[in-house]
């Protein structure tokens, strides 16, 4: 059975013994074991000496975000990845489809996470992570980052909503993401206590398109995870769709419940059985 992509990324700061052994303990389909923006520079070396004890038998799948490719620290990350218990990198920063080539090169090709708009270049160059020899798993995007990089006082506007500028980065992350076959997943929701506003934002990504979505605290775990499951009755219908176009091999249009139905219709159905893990 395929496994289906993560819904959930946790971001833990691998500094921190008492917020790691909680982590692994919870229910994040990932953990991002964070070496990067939580870990002060002081704290980096002891934050590599935790994440080498760590032992994982099951629970989330257990990723790192490393120090972008130009930190002085990257190297020194990398070699966590001589343990298997890590599935593999998030790469922070990233401007191009290079960046995950020259990762893949420097680790043998372990998995990467690319969070790709934390850049102002990084904008221009989605289009260039669809390579089939890079070990491309997924895609997010940070509005943080980004701002700071653009000199903003705020990526909000006056509603509290993104401004242009980060929902057109948000937009091209997904593009960019289903166009280079990568998971693509929705940024972080800062305000922790805000879970209306979480369960809503998640939603409305998993309408869009959006298969998971990063979390910076364990009480979002449990609504991103429930936002991106796909109910029983989508999970049935998408089934009649496979069925019926593994019924009438060759066949480009058909009826299913009363309704027209055809190939992009079919490509989505085998998409949401991976999510809900099932078999297409």
């Amino acid at each position: 059975m395929t496994l289906p992509p993560p819904r959930s990324w946790l971001f833990v700061p691998a500094d921190s013994e008492k917020k790691i052994g909680k982590a692994v303990q919870g229910d994040a389909d990932a953990i991002i074991f964070d070496l990067e923006d939580s870990v002060a520079p002081d704290r980096k070396a002891e934050a590599r000496a935790i994440l080498k004890e760590l032992s994982r038998e099951s629970g989330p799948r257990w990723w790192i975000r490393v120090n972008p490719i130009d930190s002085e620290y990257h190297r020194d990350d990398l070699k966590l990845f001589a343990k298997s218990d890590f599935e593999g990198v998030v790469l922070p920063k990233a401007e191009s489809g290079e960046d995950i080539r020259h990762l893949g090169y420097s680790t043998g090709g372990i998995p990467v996470h690319a969070i790709v708009t934390e850049t102002p270049a990084s904008l221009f160059g989605l289009m260039s992570y669809a390579d089939d020899s890079f070990p491309l798993v997924a895609m997010s995007w940070g509005a943080e980052d980004l701002s700071a990089a653009l000199g903003a006082s705020s990526k909000s506007d006056e509603n509290g909503e993104l401004s242009f500028t980060y929902k057109m980065a948000r937009s091209f992350c997904l593009a960019g993401a289903v166009h280079a076959g990568a998971q693509p997943v929705d940024g972080v929701f800062t305000d922790v206590k805000d879970h209306d506003g979480l369960a809503a934002e998640a939603r409305a990504a998993a309408r869009e398109g959006f298969t998971g979505k990063l979390a910076i605290h364990p009480a979002q775990v449990a609504i991103i995870n429930d936002a991106f499951t796909p109910s029983d009755e989508e999970v049935a219908q998408a089934q009649a769709i496979v069925d019926a176009f593994a019924a009438e091999a060759g066949a480009g249009v058909l009826m299913v419940d009363g309704k027209m139905v055809d190939l992009p219709h079919l490509k989505q159905a085998e998409r949401l059985l991976v999510r809900a893990n099932r078999e297409a």
